[in-house]
């Protein structure tokens, strides 16, 4: 065999990453299955691949036994101690049973096999690469699309938007480049299958984490996001040292950090408040940008009731209730919203909020 063929091999694990060692197996099995395949051998043969001359060698193996039941797989003992006098009952022995053209008929039945074989380590190796970026932000360009999936080539494999996580006002045209959050890298039969999304909340956290160095360092957390992609979203941070404003951090001078985020999901409005552990700051914050007169809190049902100025419920509720309900979803309560006129009517207003109330009314007056 020409040592081309180990020069092959040695190209391959340079230039695919593909570990010389599986090749070399893929090759062993590759030829064992061409000797039986065609010499109608049934006989337990071992290749041996020698890389610094370039050389192969078939060797039958045969179980030495006093009496021989299968030519193919036994030789007698008698036989064998003529070969060497040290063998005994029960060893194995290699005879070399290279044919003479062996080489070529190899060679044309190993290439398939070989071939699926490098096949199959190449996607193990994509695989790997790439199982790794799960839950990550992938930039990719759009190379085609079907009534099924987008997709989408992230460098080495295609990656599929399915329909299902697409934003609904976006429109996807072969050749744009995209920003994909990976949301599953699984191995299949016929190769590793990635799944990506534009609608995850996990896209929307990782692009604060790359736009915002704060998030990246540790020194803001992000600690909840709830999303309705392409419409409407609202994320929560902290920051554990009091002199840093996690808020201000993420909206940047003059805002420009969270309208490169916006700009990215094609103009997706985007609330950032700040979290707390007291649900009636938490909840009040979430309710951004409506002002709260009061939150009454049920612990055990984590439920809370938030009371609003008359002309300020519409706004807390929002069109078809969507800031209520990415507010509920943002900080894990339950978010019942009432009017001022109608808290009062029910009695929920406390009596500290009504003399406060009354006091604004006092100054009102005085200021008129």
């Amino acid at each position: 065999m020409s040592s081309e063929l180990f020069d092959a091999i040695q190209y391959l694990e340079k230039e695919k990453g593909i570990d010389k060692d599986i090749l070399m197996e893929a090759l062993e099995a590759a030829l064992i299955s061409a000797y039986k395949k065609n010499f109608k051998s049934a006989t337990n043969v071992r290749v041996d691949l020698n890389e610094d001359t370039g050389s192969m060698h078939v060797f039958a193996r045969k179980d030495i036994v006093e009496e021989v039941e299968d030519t193919q797989q036994q030789i007698a003992f008698e036989e064998a101690k003529q070969l060497d006098p040290n063998y005994e009952l029960g060893d194995v022995i290699e005879i070399e049973v290279t044919p003479k053209d062996f080489g070529r008929i190899a060679a044309q039945a190993a290439k398939q096999v070989v071939t699926q074989r490098v096949r199959e380590a190449e996607r193990g190796v994509i695989f790997n690469e790439y199982i790794d970026r799960e839950e990550d932000v992938m930039t990719g360009i759009i190379q085609r699309k079907d009534p099924r999936f987008i997709y989408v080539n992230l460098g080495k494999i295609e990656a599929r938007l399915p329909e299902g996580e697409q934003m609904p006002t976006e429109q996807y045209n072969v050749h744009d480049r995209l920003k994909v959050f990976v949301t599953k890298v699984e191995n299949t039969n016929k190769g590793p299958h990635i799944y990506v999304s534009r609608t995850h909340p996990g896209l929307l956290k990782r692009l604060f984490e790359m736009e915002v160095p704060e998030i990246y360092d540790g020194t803001v957390e992000i600690r909840s996001v709830a999303r309705e992609a392409g419409d409407r979203s609202k994320i929560s941070v902290y920051a554990a040292n009091p002199e840093v404003d996690p808020v201000g951090s993420c909206v940047g001078q003059r805002g420009q950090r969270v309208q490169t985020i916006v700009n990215e999901l094609k103009g997706e409005k985007i609330d950032i408040v700040a979290w707390s552990e007291d649900p009636v700051v938490y909840v009040s914050n979430a309710l951004s940008p409506s002002k709260v007169v009061e939150v009454i809190v049920n612990e055990e049902d984590k439920a809370t009731t938030v009371i609003v100025p008359d002309y300020q419920l519409s706004l807390a509720i929002g069109k078809r209730g969507q800031n209520a309900r990415l507010a509920a979803k943002l900080t894990g309560w339950k978010i019942d919203i009432k009017s001022e006129s109608e808290a009062k009517e029910q009695g929920l207003l406390s009596e500290f909020t009504q003399e406060e109330d009354s006091y604004s009314d006092i100054d009102e007056d005085l200021f008129e």
